[in-house]
């Protein structure tokens, strides 16, 4: 049916046991129209997008419903995912009332967090219908956030999940290899930019987030760090320059940074200052890494690595350590973060075995640039494993 037909199957039978472990009885997905508003859940349990109201109910038995529009039901279907695939054509009210008393669940998770923009598509105007034509039950009263199961279902990669992750990261140090082997001295960022994109297009695999701003360029101290588009900043000899590339792979991302360093003529290696930010940068990113192990809380990893930076001398980092990569480069579930008010509860859930994080960290070096290094890992029981060689070394031009 779809590229990702044989992980969605995986991951639908995934859900009914994350559904056991957290002892719910049924995990309800509610879209509409999602071409207007698709929810973060909907590549992870279908694949496609929906017209009408539609209901995805998974149970603790282990079936699964798809309540659907008429002209929806086929596609659902040919899926082979769903046990049972009804399609209705005046209103979906008696369908969904019925397959919910035949569970009769005394909890129903809905496509809700507070915390979790990867478990958060459903609207306030989807949930007022919900509990309008669920009128009369007892089921409105059973509604909780389905965010720790779709927390879970993200994190705990299949394998076919961690192929194409691993193929996405392979691809990207590919184009890093090649970009990295253009002279950049004179380039502009926004040359360089448009430069990534042939090469990207070259290996047939697209871009993890908006192409405007991927690959983020940083030439020197001028530019703007975080998110920002390139510029007409043009890379001159002692400078710094930074990239952050994601690339989407069969369905899967990846998300890593790169360096170089720039000499000026008569330089051998960059100035002190600079290997000195370096080392300390690398070495906050494994004490992060060493703490990463299942079980472990997303904001002890991230302590580990901010105590680590600013015991060299350094100012904290002013974002979270680490997030899951998957289909999505920020791909929604537990931070690696500190307890800030708009991380929510995330970054006191515990870490899990199969999780794929970016993790990431950097510092302003005055007047050369920002040093910036993210890469990827795998958690498994031994800790957290690099998912392609890492730049230890800062590369010089």
């Amino acid at each position: 049916m779809t590229d990702l037909t044989p992980i969605i199957r995986e991951k639908l039978d995934q859900a009914a046991g994350l559904l056991n472990e957290h002892r719910l009885d049924c995990w309800l997905t509610f879209v509409r129209e999602t071409s207007q508003v698709y929810d973060p859940a909907l590549n992870l349990i279908l694949g496609f997008g929906l017209t009408w109201e539609s209901a995805l109910i998974v149970s603790r038995s282990g079936r699964k419903v798809a309540i659907v529009g008429r002209f929806d039901a086929d596609n659902a279907r040919r899926l082979g995912a769903y046990d049972e695939v009804i399609g209705y054509d005046q209103s979906i009210g008696d369908a969904l009332r019925a397959q919910l008393a035949q569970i009769n669940p005394s909890s129903i998770a809905l496509n809700y967090s507070l915390s979790d923009s990867g478990a958060d598509g459903l609207t306030f105007g989807m949930y007022a219908r919900l509990t309008r034509l669920l009128a009369g039950t007892p089921y409105p009263a059973q509604f909780v956030s389905a965010e720790d199961i779709v927390r879970r279902l993200r994190e705990r990669k299949s394998p076919r999940e961690l192929e194409r992750i691993r193929r996405a990261i392979d691809v990207t140090r590919q184009v890093y290899d090649e970009l990295l082997a253009q002279p950049l001295v004179g380039m502009s960022e926004r040359q360089v930019h448009a430069l990534a994109g042939d090469i990207v297009a070259r290996h047939g695999c697209g871009f993890a987030w908006e192409r405007a701003g991927n690959p983020i360029v940083n030439a020197g101290p001028d530019s703007a760090i975080g998110h920002g588009m390139p510029g007409d900043l043009v890379i001159q000899p002692g400078q710094l320059v930074h990239f952050d590339m994601g690339l989407r792979c069969d369905g899967y991302c990846s998300d890593l940074q790169r360096m170089v360093y720039v000499r000026r003529e008569g330089e051998s290696e960059p100035p002190e200052e600079v290997r000195r930010a370096w080392q300390a940068c690398w070495a906050a990113l494994e004490a992060g890494r060493a703490t990463l192990k299942p079980g472990a809380l997303g904001w002890q990893v991230d302590a580990a690595a901010r105590a680590e930076l600013t015991r060299h001398g350094y100012p904290e980092y002013l974002h979270a350590f680490g997030h899951h990569i998957g289909q999505q480069a920020h791909d929604g579930g537990s931070v690696l973060g500190p307890q800030w008010d708009k991380y929510g509860d995330l970054p006191n859930k515990p870490i899990e075995a199969g999780s794929v994080f970016a993790i990431e960290l950097g510092v302003m070096v005055a007047p050369y640039g920002y040093i910036g290094i993210e890469e990827n890992v795998l958690v498994s029981e031994a800790g957290a494993e690099y998912l392609s060689a890492p730049q230890t070394q800062l590369w010089q031009q």
